[in-house]
C-alpha cells in the first residue's frame, strides 16, 4: 500500500489534512445523511482524473480550495458494497478550523475534525466484527469522537492513511477472513 498519482476509474475522491511534520494532523469529516464521511462524489466529465474530482468535490461540499500541488497522492483504490471504485486522495491543507469552512447544506450535515493524536489514542479506537454465517468474516476499525463513530469504509480509508502517516504508531484493525493483514 502506498501513495501514487494515477488515473483510476471514475469514483469518489477523498481528502484529508495530514501534516506529519507537526503531528497535529486533522481528518476532515463532513457528516452526511447517508452516513458517508469525507468529501467525495462521482467524477464529472470535465475532471481530468480522481485528484481533480477530489479537489472539486472538496470545494463544492466544504468551500475549501486545495491547490493541486498540496496533493500528496492517491491511496490504493477501495470498493464499496456496490463495487464502486473509491480512490482516496491525501492532501495537506495546513492548519484548519472547521468553523472557517462553508459546508454545502444540501450535501453536508456537520463538519468535525479529528487530530492525529486523537486517532492514535487507544481509547478512541475500536473495532467491529462482521459475521458471515456462523463465523467472523471480517473486522473493521472504528474511531470514536464524542457522539461520532467513524466506521465502515471511512474508517478503513482512515486506517490506510494512518499506516502511511504514522508507521509503527498505529496497530491496524482491518482483517478480512482468508486475506493477509495489510
Amino acid at each position: 500500500m502506498g501513495l501514487q498519482r494515477a488515473r483510476w476509474p471514475a469514483g469518489y475522491g477523498r481528502a484529508c489534512d495530514p501534516r506529519p511534520s507537526s503531528w497535529s494532523v486533522g481528518v476532515l469529516l463532513p457528516g452526511r445523511h447517508a452516513g458517508s464521511l469525507f468529501p467525495g462524489g462521482k467524477r464529472d466529465p470535465a475532471d481530468q482524473d480522481v485528484v481533480h474530482t477530489a479537489l472539486r468535490e472538496t470545494h463544492e461540499e466544504l468551500g475549501l480550495v486545495v491547490p493541486e500541488d498540496h496533493v500528496w497522492g492517491i491511496l490504493q483504490p477501495v470498493y464499496d458494497q456496490n463495487k464502486t471504485t473509491i480512490a482516496p486522495v491525501l492532501a495537506g491543507v495546513g492548519p484548519l478550523d472547521p468553523q472557517s469552512l462553508k459546508p454545502n447544506p444540501e450535501e453536508v450535515d456537520e463538519v468535525f475534525a479529528l487530530s492525529l493524536a486523537h486517532l492514535l489514542q487507544m481509547e478512541n479506537q475500536g473495532y467491529t466484527h462482521f459475521r458471515k454465517g456462523s463465523h467472523y468474516h471480517y473486522t473493521m476499525p472504528v474511531f470514536l469522537h464524542g457522539p461520532h463513530r467513524v466506521w465502515g469504509l471511512t474508517a478503513a480509508i482512515t486506517e490506510f492513511a494512518l499506516q502511511l502517516i504514522a508507521p509503527g504508531a498505529y496497530q491496524p484493525r482491518l482483517v478480512i477472513s482468508g486475506l493477509p493483514r495489510v
